[in-house]
């Protein structure tokens, strides 16, 4: 913006060096020395500006700031008009870089009422960066504004409604809206340009007065004038969005429009070449009237019928290679969702979508991504075509394009493909951020929550969940399945050695030793009882000294030695409930207690001092009672009624756990008996139990459900030969 500056008409020696006062000569005249005084504070905006970039140091560069502001604050006081416009061009300087200069408002609303225009100009700049609606002093300057809306000069009206339009006060707007309106039907393009957006200003300023604007709207939108057609399209869709009800009556404007923007369009277009941006007639007006377009189509049938034709001609002739045009493809593809639209016209939006997402751009994918999750609702088949892609984004180097893609892949869960999805998300899972892992776990459990087709595979990909994040898993999660196990009398056994077996395997996931131990100390009975049989119809066997050995290295050993308390009090409380469900082990559990006796941990020294009371002989008769399994919330048990169990046979075994196949305590079970994604990919699941016959199929083959994801899943990884 170009600041006009006054030639000081005193020679270069007469100043000095900037910021140091002029010695007055002897004889001089206090006249001729306030001159001397006058033009060594009124050094030009471009010294000012090298000597501030000059400074090595901050406090130079305050100091050099102070001084400058003493001299232009000397120089309001004695009324210096010579230099007061750039004076204050030196204050909007001094402003932008954060310092106070309010004592300059005044000055602003002097130069605002002078006749020449170079200082009028600086002064309504001044006006707009220096005071805001709330400043007391604004009040004083309506009268000049409104003496400046009725000068001979267009520039100087431009000045005065670009000022109301900025800062104008609800005051203000109601005292000058007469001739604002007034102003909207003048000859001038220029004027009518600049009213109609003041007139944005004013409508939202003061409700009351927000449709006497209407009936100026129609004259704008038949324009020739481009930049009277955008200011037009901008204050029709100011009105739409402050009052709903004017959408019916300006729905008849809709021709209009649509011929305007066929006109762009098409090429050959008259005067085209003047409003060209990279081979795109005008882009701004054409997002701004498929942005209006919008707002008249959204829910009507019938308007949105007259904008298929020139919604669909845009979608297929703008060019995406540059910015200009994917920025008119946003736009229409928005329009396109938001209309009631036909199904062919939502396709091809989300097929534009789909072309963003292939693009080597970061802005545009994440726009393509941002948007497909707004659209997701309104044609899911659509979106899910480009479902690949859409987790091919989950792997990208950007973290706002990863937790984009993140959203819109859990917003295209449903029961369908929840079990696609899911091994997917697994797959992602074990490649991921240590910073995205958590969110991800998150969205894992919040979709296997919502869509699970049964039980038995809600638990299972929980458990797998634990395995890969363990560390990432919040709490809430780890009580909800917890719940859900509990309110599943039918999958306790299956479940408590799922997670013996996954825990003998790795101690190293918090919310999978979490969740174990807890499990182990309330279902632990159907753990050692024997009574559950393998896949090759042998029993299990784990003995209860097994189960002491395993809780005994998970005391020895925590996932996460920051909350090893945590992890202790969850041992005390297994311990405790193992009392009664491994009575030969009394003595060592015991025993184990005592270890906790003498904590620096509060609660725990409490709680197991308060265990080993238990195990006294006068709590012989009620110890039964007190460690009986915890009691299940009515409302679980009707969540739990409401969704198939699914299959509770026991097709994962550790081999030290099958009966007539002993091992050591520590073997390791092949990893694919842990973290098999089979299961997640199977056929649809009967309530009925199948029998066991035979260990998980190999990953990738046999499976009902078809494979997702393609081939070389990072799980294969994890699976056994």
């Amino acid at each position: 913006f170009w600041l006009p500056v006054a030639r000081l008409p005193l020679a270069a020696a007469a100043r000095g060096r900037p910021g140091c006062h002029p010695r007055r000569s002897e004889g001089a005249s206090p006249r001729q020395t306030g001159t001397l005084l006058a033009a060594e504070m009124s050094i030009k905006l471009r010294e000012l500006i090298r000597s501030i970039r000059a400074c090595k140091t901050a406090a130079e560069e305050r100091a050099v700031i102070a001084r400058e502001c003493a001299l232009i604050r000397t120089a309001f006081k004695e009324d210096d008009n010579q230099f007061r416009h750039r004076n204050v061009a030196k204050l909007l300087f001094i402003h932008m870089m954060g310092y106070p200069t309010h004592f300059g408002q005044m000055e602003c609303l002097k130069l605002i009422a002078s006749n020449k225009f170079p200082e009028k100009r600086v002064g309504y700049l001044g006006l707009t960066q220096l005071l805001d609606e709330n400043t007391e002093v604004l009040m004083l300057v309506t009268n000049s504004i409104k003496n400046d809306m009725v000068h001979e000069n267009q520039y100087v009206n431009g000045l005065a409604l670009c000022a109301l339009g900025n800062i104008a006060s609800s005051e203000m707007c109601r005292a000058l809206a007469r001739e604002v309106e007034k102003m909207m039907s003048s000859t001038n393009p220029y004027i009518r340009k600049k009213a109609a957006l003041c007139a944005m200003r004013i409508v939202r300023k003061v409700e009351e007065i927000e449709d006497k604007f209407n009936g100026r709207v129609a004259p704008l939108l038949e324009d020739r004038n481009h930049g009277v057609l955008i200011a037009g399209c901008s204050l029709l869709t100011t009105l739409l969005e402050l009052n709903k009800d004017y959408v019916v009556d300006f729905r008849r404007h809709i021709p209009t429009l649509v011929r305007s923007l066929r006109n762009m369009v098409t090429s050959g277009y008259t005067n085209a070449a003047e409003y060209d941006i990279a081979g795109i007639t005008d882009p701004f007006l054409q997002a701004k009237i498929l942005r209006l377009l919008r707002l008249l189509g959204t829910n009507n049938v019938d308007a949105s019928d007259e904008m298929n034709d020139i919604l669909a001609q845009v979608a297929t002739n703008t060019e995406g290679t540059k910015n200009t045009g994917n920025a008119i493809l946003y736009e229409c593809v928005l329009t396109i969702m938001s209309i009631e639209a036909e199904s062919g016209l939502r396709v091809l939006g989300i097929n534009i979508l789909g072309r963003f997402l292939l693009s080597r751009d970061n802005n545009i994918r994440y726009v393509a991504l941002a948007t497909l999750q707004r659209v997701v609702n309104v044609d899911l088949k659509a979106v899910q075509r480009h479902r690949a892609t859409i987790i091919d984004c989950l792997k990208d180097s950007d973290i706002s394009i990863r937790k984009r893609a993140l959203d819109v892949a859990y917003a295209l869960v449903n029961e369908e493909n929840i079990k696609n999805m899911t091994k997917e998300l697994l797959n992602y899972l074990l490649v991921a951020d240590t910073d995205f892992k958590e969110e991800l776990c998150s969205r894992i459990c919040m979709a296997v929550e919502k869509y699970s087709p049964n039980r038995r595979w809600q638990l299972d990909t929980l458990i797998k969940v634990m395995c890969l994040g363990g560390n990432y898993v919040k709490e809430p999660q780890r009580e909800k399945f917890c719940r859900v196990v509990a309110s599943t009398p039918e999958l306790h056994a299956y479940t408590v050695i799922k997670l013996y077996c996954n825990m003998k395997e790795s101690l190293s996931q918090e919310a999978l030793v979490h969740v174990g131990v807890w499990c182990l100390g309330e279902f632990g009975d159907h753990l050692v009882s024997g009574r559950a049989v393998g896949p090759d119809n042998q029993p299990i066997l784990v003995t209860p000294g097994e189960v002491l050995d395993l809780l005994q290295d998970i005391t020895r050993k925590p996932p996460n030695p920051d909350k090893a308390a945590l992890t202790h009090s969850l041992v005390a409380s297994a311990l405790i409930k193992l009392v009664t469900r491994c009575p030969s082990e009394f003595d060592r559990i015991r025993k184990a207690l005592r270890r906790f006796e003498c904590s620096l941990n509060v609660d725990l020294q409490q709680r197991s001092c308060e265990f080993l009371e238990l195990l006294e002989s006068e709590w012989d008769k009620s110890r039964a009672g007190i460690l009986d399994r915890m009691p299940v919330p009515e409302r679980d048990i009707a969540g739990a009624e409401s969704r198939d169990v699914g299959d509770s046979s026991i097709d994962e075994v550790h081999p030290s756990a099958a009966g007539g196949r002993p091992g050591p305590i520590g073997a390791a079970a092949p990893a694919k008996d842990l973290l098999d994604l089979n299961d997640l990919l199977d056929g649809p699941s009967t309530s009925a139990p199948a029998p066991a016959v035979a260990m998980s199929p190999p990953y990738g083959g046999g499976g009902g459900g078809g494979g997702g994801g393609g081939g070389g899943d990072l799980l294969d990884f994890l699976d056994g030969g």
